[in-house]
């Protein structure tokens, strides 16, 4: 079986909550509960589940952003926490990430070579070589070398997005977290963006996560599905298993509400549903659920394997 390039392996992420009485315990929020998963060379992982799913925390846990509360994150095998200075350095730089809004990702005063040349510059490129492999890499991502001089403003959304790509190849990783890369952009960009992504993941050879609200996006990038809710996965196996035949009934319920023709696949989640779900020690779908059994209000189901390859954590199977 072949190594991982990232490995996250029983990770969990509790944020501490601002105080709003002096009496009682700290208060908290377990963003990201016991996840575990592994991405290989090649391969794409897409992570899909409503806002507040806990998949931009896993994400930035992959990237070493984040340190898991619980939990081990290893990038090639060597966990981020336990090295220093330049190895430590030379370990992020083998998994880049790909965020929502590349407006914000690129400065805006820098010319759009000059940013890519940035990470060309930590790797050893000078002088002539530095140029033709910046202009290589615009190239890659299909725009014209001839305006690295040009400022991100001049530049629509989908250009940017993919300067953003040809900047995070630069550093030559291992790996890619796209974190809703495309869920800023209008409709017909997204699929360029989409088609650039998944032929540079396969021409790559990268190993991938990608993170989406979208069902249909995901189904388009991804060998295998993780379906989130409240920071638990509930569902995992392949793209075509999980999204065309989805067994857990919230992924039941995220098809069919992509079905309806809305861009987004939001379902209606309050407040005080997220709390007293987070607090509670069984099924934190259960609320929501329409199969909900006595069962689901006092014992938490385990993710376990339910044949060819899935998994899903729930009473009913």
């Amino acid at each position: 079986m072949t190594e991982p390039i990232i490995a996250l392996d029983h990770v969990s992420k509790i944020y501490a909550l601002r105080r709003t009485s002096f009496r009682g315990p700290h208060p908290e929020l377990r963003a990201v509960r016991y996840v575990t998963l592994a991405i290989e060379a090649g391969r794409t992982v897409g992570v899909v589940g409503e806002s507040g799913s806990g998949k931009s925390t896993l994400g930035r846990m992959a990237l070493a952003m984040l340190q898991p509360t619980d939990g081990t994150v290893l990038i090639d095998g060597v966990d981020p926490s336990a090295v220093r200075g330049r190895e430590r350095r030379m370990l992020r730089r083998k998994v880049q990430g790909i965020f929502q809004d590349p407006t914000s990702a690129l400065n805006p005063r820098q010319s759009v070579g000059d940013s890519i040349a940035e990470s060309l510059i930590v790797g050893g490129y000078r002088g002539a070589e530095l140029r033709e492999r910046t202009d290589a890499l615009l190239e890659l991502v299909g725009l014209d070398p001839r305006r690295s001089g040009d400022r991100p403003r001049q530049f629509s959304g989908g250009q940017r997005q993919r300067v953003v790509i040809a900047r995070a190849l630069a550093a030559e990783p291992s790996a890619l977290i796209a974190d809703e890369p495309v869920s800023a952009l209008d409709v017909s960009v997204q699929a360029q963006v989409l088609n650039l992504f998944r032929d540079l993941q396969l021409g790559q050879n990268l190993a991938s996560l990608f993170i989406s609200h979208d069902l249909a996006v995901v189904a388009f990038v991804a060998d295998t599905v993780v379906v989130m809710y409240l920071g638990e996965v509930v569902e995992t196996g392949t793209v075509q298993d999980v999204l065309v035949a989805p067994a857990h009934p919230y992924t039941i319920a995220l098809r069919d509400a992509a079905r309806v023709g809305e861009q987004r696949t939001e379902l209606p989640l309050r407040i005080a549903d997220t709390t007293e779900a987070l607090a509670h020690q069984g099924c934190v779908f259960r609320a929501r659920c329409p199969i909900a059994m006595p069962v689901c209000e006092t014992e938490r189901p385990e993710l376990v394997d339910i044949g060819a390859g899935r998994t899903a954590a729930c009473h009913a199977l």
